[in-house]
């Protein structure tokens, strides 16, 4: 009876202890990831980053940020960019970082995201305006590590390491693209003109070679001649060709010739 009578007023302060445990419970207790740091705050005051595993906090005096430790990636929204030699152009570009150090990131700064990213964009400004467009479109490696060493040095107090910046696109007015393909058409003409001429002098040597062995061997000129003949005959001609020996002109060439005085 005793039991009975007692059991009423154990439930009356049982309930209560149980909504208080499921609402002080989820507050008290994180888990974090193994990406994952959370950034202590007691009364307002840093204690310092935990985890990952199982962190306990004190409801109502702690508070915790939750910080990613993964490779973050940012567009860097297109910049309309005038280049050294005054030629507008627009260029995008990714930004590749990663938070090294998480209190340096919550206390040093109030939204890292935010501020990598105008660093990131006035930084891209400012070195591709001091670049010429040929170097902007032909050493783009160069640029690109330029870029990370810049905004690297930026964000290190912030606790981000800047792993890669990637110029994405670099988009030229139609004019400058006229141009640049007639630059490269009469490139395209002038390297065939070279070839064809450094071909000619190269047949004119060949040329020069042979003549000068068949003027030491006649008979190598008699063997090309039939040799020729017999490549035209290979074809089913109907044209036919008769060797002359050219010794036969030789008397008459001589007739022909002025007396010497």
């Amino acid at each position: 009876m005793e039991l009975i009578e007692t059991l009423p007023k154990l439930i009356s302060w049982a309930v209560p202890l149980i909504i208080l445990a499921i609402i002080i419970l989820p507050q008290a207790i994180r888990i974090l990831r193994e990406y994952e740091r959370g950034v202590i705050f007691r009364l307002g005051k840093l204690l310092g980053a935990k985890g990952p595993g199982l962190i306990f906090l004190i409801p109502i005096v702690d508070r915790m940020v939750r910080m990613d430790l993964r490779v973050v990636t940012i567009d860097v929204p297109r910049q309309e960019v005038m280049t050294r030699d005054n030629v507008p152009v627009s260029v995008d570009a990714v930004l590749y970082f990663r938070v090294i150090d998480p209190q340096a990131a919550v206390v040093k700064v109030e939204n890292f995201l935010k501020a990598s990213s105008l660093i990131a964009q006035t930084t891209l400004r400012s070195v591709l305006g001091q670049a010429e467009l040929d170097e902007l479109l032909a050493h783009r490696e160069k640029i690109n590590q330029t870029l990370q060493e810049i905004i690297d040095r930026q964000t290190d107090p912030w606790g981000i390491k800047v792993t890669a910046v990637e110029v994405k696109d670099v988009a030229l007015p139609d004019p400058m693209k006229r141009a640049m393909a007639k630059q490269a058409e009469a490139e395209r003409e002038r390297r065939a003109k070279v070839v064809n001429a450094e071909g000619e002098f190269q047949a004119a040597e060949k040329m020069v070679q042979a003549a000068a062995m068949m003027s030491k061997e006649p008979i190598a000129l008699q063997l090309r001649f039939l040799q020729t003949m017999r490549e035209i005959s290979s074809e089913h001609n109907t044209t036919t060709f008769f060797p002359v020996p050219i010794d036969l002109f030789a008397p008459l060439m001589k007739k022909t010739e002025p007396p010497k005085s």
